[in-house]
């Protein structure tokens, strides 16, 4: 939207704003940041005019009690139903394009309404190996003994991709992958011990992709790149292959297909 102040004339950018109890219009100056804030405040919107199935479906989220135990080390039991809760309304209701009308939104509450508990179990499902998995390493990393350097990658590793909100902050087709991403690192441990050189040769090819990886995100202090986000996952997918290649990758992954991706990033 265009604002008029004098002779000025400045362009904002409108957004629904989660206030908790309701939701407000509020503009913004950046479409990113519209863009998200928006998204938050259709979730609110959609949660109070579902109030009920909602409340249903927060009193019986799939073995929640048994997730929430592998998940101590991030937080409680509340905050992990919550992310599941969070995931599963914006897949039953929040496909691009969201609602824009009064008409369209009703129509979205239907469409969603009949399958939320099965997206929510679904959700919880998935939610329920990654923390089984994220559990196996870091026993088996604690059990091995690694080398400091290995320990100290896979460590970091773990904690790229499992933050404490990762449930919410992960992309729901690459959260899908987390199970596999996950036993990739238990089995790099289990070959370390056979061949650490492989293991370091590895390591030492992935490296500068990874470092340059990490220069260029903080150039963007914040902003989004759709291309970044390809080549982080892209990344996850080149440590499968160099540490776990039995476990396979949807698609074919390089250091030099990386180099090609990083080369569109930077023209």
């Amino acid at each position: 939207m265009e604002i008029r102040k004098g002779a000025q004339v400045l362009v904002g950018f409108p957004a629904l704003v989660d206030k908790g109890t309701h939701v407000e219009i509020e503009v913004r100056d950046e479409p990113d940041a519209a863009s998200r804030r928006h998204r938050d405040g259709m979730r609110r919107l959609v949660a109070l005019a579902m109030k009920e199935p909602l409340k249903y479906l927060e009193r019986h989220v799939p073995d929640l009690q048994k997730m929430a135990v592998a998940y101590m080390s991030f937080g409680t039991a509340d905050e992990l139903r919550a992310q599941i809760v969070e995931v599963a309304l914006d897949r039953a209701f929040l496909a691009e394009p969201l609602p824009t009308d009064e008409a369209a939104f009703s129509e979205r509450l239907e469409q969603g309404r009949g399958r939320l508990m099965l997206i929510a179990q679904e959700v919880a499902r998935l939610v329920a190996q990654v923390l089984q998995e994220y559990s196996a390493v870091t026993r088996k990393l604690k059990d091995s003994r690694a080398a400091k350097e290995v320990a100290d990658d896979i460590q970091a590793q773990l904690q790229r991709l499992c933050p404490k909100r990762f449930v919410v902050q992960s992309p729901w087709p690459q959260l899908q992958h987390f199970p596999r991403y996950l036993k990739a690192m238990a089995m790099r441990l289990d070959k370390w011990r056979g061949d650490p050189a492989r293991d370091a040769q590895r390591m030492a090819e992935l490296r500068p992709l990874e470092q340059r990886y990490q220069r260029r995100l903080t150039e963007l202090r914040g902003r989004c790149d759709a291309r970044m986000d390809e080549y982080r996952w892209l990344l996850e997918e080149l440590r499968v292959s160099a540490f776990a290649q039995e476990l396979r990758t949807p698609q074919p992954v390089s250091v030099k297909r990386l180099d090609k991706v990083w080369q569109q990033i930077c023209a």
